[in-house]
């Protein structure tokens, strides 16, 4: 059975404490490549394991595009309410890009250990559907009471009565359920967006008859099979041995593949921690997976074919080749500063093609890069605004020293400083995540880029430079009085550190955009 879902494709990372910089630069690889959606198991009780909420939070604010999730959260340790804040929260905060992975519990020995109430698989299934009606009424977005305000739920397991509702996500949120006994099947197909098995629990065999009772259980509720997104945790090993996800990236894409047009699996994540497979899975598997589907689905349909989509470096015959319509943001010009610390017009660059045609996929990628580089652009241009507004602050109550007035400017300089801490290191896992990465693959694809490399990453060293500069000038705003001169030669100085960032941040990203653009869409990401 297909039930038509388009294609996705993520990432099942472990959220092991003594690894956390590396699930960070995977969550912003991903994120780079394309993949649709990241995330993480939920495991309280494990004291390896980082606590999946907070973690979640730091990729959100790492990344540009890529959904989050928990897979899945642990619900007798995540009360309703509490969850559904959280997952409202992240939402807010990523700008719609939260999903809720949500299971009944397993590991009930650990669960007690920890606090949690041991449940009987009735109990377990009786508890899920309870939090799930909570957390809809929590995000208003409860089915049975459209646009209601407030919170009632008389639960044997979870009570709340009354409850204001909010705050509200972005986004209708989905919630997908771990699930494999018949009930818990048919509780998917009445109450969540997408159900999501494991393999191991549920190997691609069994996937057909548990299916059936999900399609089943959704017609017999008037919702229909093609309501529930269809989704599958998968493990494998790139090689040249038979099996399941076992072979080369081509014998995973005709698996995948298969499994959308006979099972209706459509979104494959894909566990592992491993940079190098995240890359091989999004560059081959997932255009190659894609571009199966959609051959075979017009052919059913009687239909032309669909544009053939393919890895970056994959050529594409036929008219969906054009000219690179991506184009690099032009450098204003304005200064803001005395000077930059490196020279403009001796940077390295390179020949571009005139007769260079991309596909739709090719194009995609330097598109990506924009993207990326326009959220920079975005989020400094809100911090330049945060900063004027703590100045003007500081100088126009500079008079009023009440007790009140006091505690006011200091919350300020407070926020300021998370501000700025969040962007820094915004900007800084880009370019490792470019150093690492990205160029690294350049230069083998492309040798003669080697200088204007090497001169994008010793401008990355400048960059991380004023970068220090602006954290030096946070330490000292945080000691200093918020209305003496110290405070307000310390916000001076933020700004002469903000004005320099923004100069060289600026430039650079524009130098990058008109080098890189074309080597992007001849051969990817990596």
């Amino acid at each position: 059975m297909d039930y038509g879902h388009d294609l996705q494709f993520g990432v099942f990372a472990s959220p092991d404490a003594s690894r956390v910089h590396e699930t960070l630069e995977l969550a912003q690889l991903a994120d780079v490549v394309g993949l649709d959606v990241f995330t993480v198991q939920d495991h309280p009780y494990n004291a390896k394991h980082l606590d999946t909420s907070t973690l979640l939070t730091a990729v959100a604010s790492r990344t540009n595009a890529i959904r989050v999730a928990a897979n899945v959260a642990n619900l007798p340790l995540r009360p309703p309410v509490g969850l559904a804040k959280q997952v409202a929260t992240l939402d807010v905060i990523s700008g719609g890009r939260a999903e809720l992975g949500l299971g009944t519990g397993a590991f009930w020995d650990a669960i007690v250990a920890a606090g949690g109430e041991r449940r009987t698989p009735g109990e377990a299934v009786d508890a899920l559907v309870e939090a799930i009606r909570v957390i809809r009424g929590v995000w208003g977005q409860d089915p049975d009471r459209p646009g209601a305000r407030s919170v009632t739920v008389e639960g044997e397991h979870y009570a709340v009565a009354g409850m204001h509702a909010g705050p509200l996500p972005l986004h209708h949120v989905e919630i997908w359920l771990g699930a494999y006994k018949p009930r818990m099947l048919r509780v998917t197909a009445r109450h969540a967006d997408g159900w999501l098995p494991s393999m191991g629990y549920a190997d691609p065999d069994a996937l057909g008859a548990m299916n059936a009772v999900i399609d089943e259980a959704a017609d017999r509720a008037g919702r229909g099979p093609q309501s529930i997104r269809r989704m599958y945790n998968v493990f494998g090993q790139f090689g040249t041995g038979s099996g399941f996800l076992r072979g080369t990236a081509d014998d995973w894409a005709e698996q995948l593949a298969g499994l959308a047009l006979t099972e209706g699996m459509s979104t494959f994540i894909l566990g592992t921690d491993d940079p190098d497979v995240v890359r091989r899975y999004a560059d081959e598997v997932a255009p190659a997976a894609r571009a199966a589907v959609d051959h075979e689905r017009a052919r059913r349909a009687g239909e032309p074919p669909a544009p053939h989509r393919t890895s970056p470096s994959t050529p594409v015959e036929g008219s969906a080749r054009q000219s690179l319509q991506v184009r690099p943001t032009p450098d204003h010009g304005t200064r803001l500063s005395a000077g930059l610390p490196w020279r403009e017009d001796d940077r390295p660059v390179t020949t571009k093609p005139d007769d260079a045609a991309y596909s739709p996929a090719e194009q995609a990628v330097p598109q990506h890069l924009v993207d990326v580089h326009d959220h920079l652009r975005g989020e400094l241009a809100q911090l330049r605004d945060v900063v004027g507004q703590v100045r003007r602050g500081s100088m126009s109550t500079g008079a009023a020293r009440s007790v009140i007035n006091t505690m006011a400017m200091r919350q300020n300089n407070w926020t300021l400083g998370a501000y700025c801490e969040t962007y820094c290191r915004l900007v800084t896992g880009h370019h490792t995540l470019e150093d690492r990465s990205i160029f690294v693959h350049l230069r083998g694809a492309q040798p003669d880029l080697g200088p204007v490399i090497d001169r994008l990453e010793e401008e990355h060293h400048v960059i991380a430079d004023v970068l220090e500069q602006v954290d030096d000038a946070l330490v000292g705003l945080v000691g200093a009085d918020a209305y003496g001169r110290a405070g307000q030669e310390s916000l001076d100085e933020i700004q002469r550190a903000l004005d320099l960032l923004t100069d060289t941040l600026l430039s650079h990203l524009a130098y990058e955009e008109r080098e890189l653009l074309h080597p992007l869409a001849r051969h990817g990401f990596g």
